[in-house]
């Protein structure tokens, strides 16, 4: 008899123990939620494969992350109702929401809203250690991997250097490939940008010494008159190996944005994971140290989802912005 009353209360207790989702989900919630990232070997896929994860977790649905080109593609899907969430730099999003940027096609994307802001994505422009280039302005005639088709890095590197007066031959692609293009010699430099330190920068690093080009202080100041969505940035030393110095170049904000019509509850639910799970991102990727509610001032034309507006009203009073 005693027994059988150890064995029930093993079983009793074994099931309080059971990991429970802190917010269960509500009926009326969506069955699962989609992330767009961007390709494998970048920021975006890792931060978004620990995000998905702890979602899923505390929210009590299935939350997977996808893998796209970048943000562009983000917009297009979110717009389309193909996925719920997605990961944008700003300078795309401003392209997105005015219609401006080449690849819309005039037609402005307005599904949108920002949730939460993540990291900035700095500029970084990569040469191997051997190679004879010294400067970003000697990027001219050669060879430059830019990333996926649609990435923030392809959509903006070919007006970075039009402003900078730089004629270079850009190849899109996976950054896995263009990386072993660096490597064999068949592309002279690699432009990313990306939270530091970007994976497939880490690994050609492994493999091959490399040298990071900055920015002098006149073309920052070009480029951001140009271009006043970009912000000055700084990647510290030591980030990457072959980095001895800090780094100094220009650079775009990351926020995750979610389509208008999220139940208002699951948004706040969301925006609060998040931040209460902020060591577990940085653990998956240290630009995840960005992820702070601070941080949704470098937010200044989306508008923010309401169930997001709603948080930073309740954490921060007078600070949120409504749609």
């Amino acid at each position: 008899m005693l027994r059988h009353g150890a064995w029930i209360l093993y079983i009793v207790t074994a099931v309080l123990l059971l990991p429970k989702p802190a917010l269960p989900a509500e009926p009326y919630w969506p069955d699962s939620l989609i992330i767009g990232t961007a390709a494998p070997g970048g920021t975006y896929a890792v931060y978004g494969e620990r995000l998905a994860s702890i979602l899923t977790r505390e929210l009590g649905i299935p939350v997977s992350a996808r893998h796209t080109d970048g943000p562009n593609e983000n917009i297009a899907l979110l717009e389309a109702g193909e996925i719920q969430l997605a990961f944008v730099t700003l300078g795309v999003a401003l392209q997105a929401w005015n219609g401006t940027g080449a690849w819309t096609g005039g037609k402005p994307f307005r599904t949108m809203r920002a949730i939460f802001p993540m990291y900035d994505s700095p500029f970084q422009f990569v040469v191997p250690q051997a190679s004879d280039i010294q400067s970003v302005a000697q990027l001219s005639g050669k060879r430059v991997g830019v990333g996926p088709q649609g990435g923030t890095t392809s959509t903006y590197v070919p007006s970075l250097f039009r402003t900078l007066k730089i004629d270079a031959a850009l190849s899109t692609g996976d950054w896995l490939d263009l990386v072993s293009q660096v490597q064999a010699r068949s592309a002279d430099a690699l432009v990313v940008a990306a939270g530091a330190p970007f994976p497939s920068l880490l690994e050609l690093e492994r493999k091959d010494k490399v040298r990071f080009l900055p920015l002098t202080d006149k073309q920052v100041l070009d480029l951001r008159l140009a271009m006043p969505e970009l912000g000055a940035s700084v990647i510290a030393s030591g980030t990457y190996a072959s980095m001895q110095t800090k780094y100094q170049t220009v650079g775009l904000f990351n926020f995750a944005v979610a389509r208008q019509d999220l139940p208002e509850d699951l948004v706040y639910a969301i925006v609060e994971v998040v931040f209460a799970n902020q060591e577990s991102l940085i653990e998956a990727h240290p630009a995840a140290a960005g992820t702070i509610p601070a941080n949704f001032t470098r937010n200044t034309f989306l508008p923010f989802h309401s169930g997001s507006s709603r948080w930073y009203h309740k954490t921060a009073p007078g600070l949120g912005q409504g749609e």
